[in-house]
């Protein structure tokens, strides 16, 4: 059988119960709210290496313009693997082989070359978004690329890893991929990349080591992408052609997000517990979008509901059930946030105005999770695409965006800046 690139022979016993595809089982609906909860105390960690990275912000002026697109990538490139090795294990077509030759193995390679062919292009257009700008002494073009391919590779090896560890968990332990997958590659490419990239800023304004480094990472990719595309692999050049576009357009408005925070970065640096937020806000709305998209998907490839205009029952379900974990997630993360600053004493708003500001931002956010999960699924299936390689990076990109705008929205409507 085929579907959507995986082909194989079906195990039943991989198969997980389709009744937990039917509708929002309390089983189902607990694994999504630990998961979320899992990734808003992950989040926060991030968060206050952000908050305590203002200095080194400050020192490297343009690179806040990367954070929340570099932040993003690893999510959005193993959160889609992690979403199409769900419909394998639904399918009954999961087998972990990382051999070339292997759907697995394929995957994994086509999510690696993403990685770093959208490390770099980040960083071209980050370089690009600080000259249009008119950022006062903005790093280098050199300086972005190997702060964001360095970074972006060192975090993605580990969130990989993760990816293929809850793959392997749903298969054991009998989780339904789709409630656990996107937060808990979100969590892992949160924790792992704002510390990643923190650590590769230390490889900018040398003037040899800078050069050179940006040239090599910069040949490698270039390299990877050249070997990817010749190869007589048909699944890693599937997914490269479907996941380039989509992944170029995404890495784009997630850039768009750090514009909208650089223009506030004078609001977020006297009040770093929100730098703290930001992390955990923006990947929150876009694991919720996530799960959404992910059982949306799963339905379709399984023909439980049809790509219709107006949502059937089925989906209307799994909106319901995102509405209801979206509202609790948010408040938890600003009580976490709060504590966190508290803890290693970064100035705030106050507990009060923090849960408002995420609950307003999130509120206004999850319109647009609900709408760009259901339509951004539905269109990629009508366009005869992967809804799983398209769905969460369209998703978490626009997510992004709006998060971004959404919280700074917040911020000022509720006086915390």
């Amino acid at each position: 059988m085929k579907l959507f690139g995986f082909a194989g022979v079906r195990h039943p016993q991989l198969r997980l119960p389709r009744v937990w595809l039917l509708g929002p089982d309390p089983r189902g609906v607990r694994q999504s709210l630990g998961a979320l909860c899992i990734l808003a105390v992950t989040s926060v960690v991030a968060g206050v290496v952000l908050g305590r990275s203002h200095e080194r912000l400050a020192e490297l002026p343009g690179l806040l313009l990367l954070v929340p697109a570099a932040i993003a990538l690893p999510g959005k490139i193993f959160g889609a693997l992690g979403s199409r090795l769900g419909t394998a294990i639904h399918t009954g077509t999961f087998r972990l082989s990382l051999r070339s030759s292997s759907v697995v193995g394929q995957n994994v390679w086509a999510s690696m070359v993403l990685t770093l062919v959208l490390s770099l292009v980040l960083a071209l257009l980050a370089s690009a978004a600080a000259s249009n700008l008119g950022v006062d002494n903005a790093i280098g073009v050199a300086d972005y690329v190997v702060i964001s391919v360095v970074g972006g590779t060192l975090a993605s090896v580990f969130v990989m890893l993760v990816t293929l560890g809850m793959a392997t968990a749903s298969v054991r332990w009998g989780l339904d991929p789709d409630n656990v997958t996107a937060p808990m590659v979100t969590a892992a490419g949160d924790v792992l990349a704002l510390p990643a990239l923190i650590l590769a800023s230390y490889l900018v304004r040398h003037d040899v080591v800078t050069p050179v480094v940006a040239a090599v990472v910069a040949a490698a990719t270039v390299g990877s992408l050249v070997a990817a595309v010749r190869s007589q692999a048909p699944l890693l050049r599937t997914v490269l052609r479907e996941s380039m576009p989509v992944l170029v357009l995404a890495g784009f408005l997630s850039l768009m997000a750090g514009v909208t925070v650089e223009n506030r970065f004078d609001v977020f640096s006297d009040r770093p517990v929100l730098l703290v937020l930001i992390p955990g806000f923006l990947a929150t709305a876009g694991a919720l979008g996530g799960i959404l998209a992910n059982r949306l998907s799963s339905k379709l490839h399984l023909g439980l509901i049809g790509p219709s205009i107006v949502p059937q029952r089925r989906a209307r379900s799994d909106v319901g059930v995102t509405v209801g974990l979206a509202l609790p997630v948010f408040a938890f993360l600003a009580l976490v946030s709060h504590g966190a600053g508290s803890v290693v004493d970064l100035a705030g708003p106050g507990l009060g105005r923090l849960v408002g500001v995420a609950l307003v931002g999130g509120v206004l956010a999850l319109v647009v999770v609900v709408a760009m999960a259901y339509y951004g699924t539905i269109a990629a299936v009508r366009f005869g695409v992967d809804p799983d390689s398209v769905g969460i990076p369209t998703v978490t990109a626009v997510l992004d965006l709006v998060g971004a705008l959404t919280l700074v929205f917040a911020i000022e409507a509720i006086g915390a800046g």
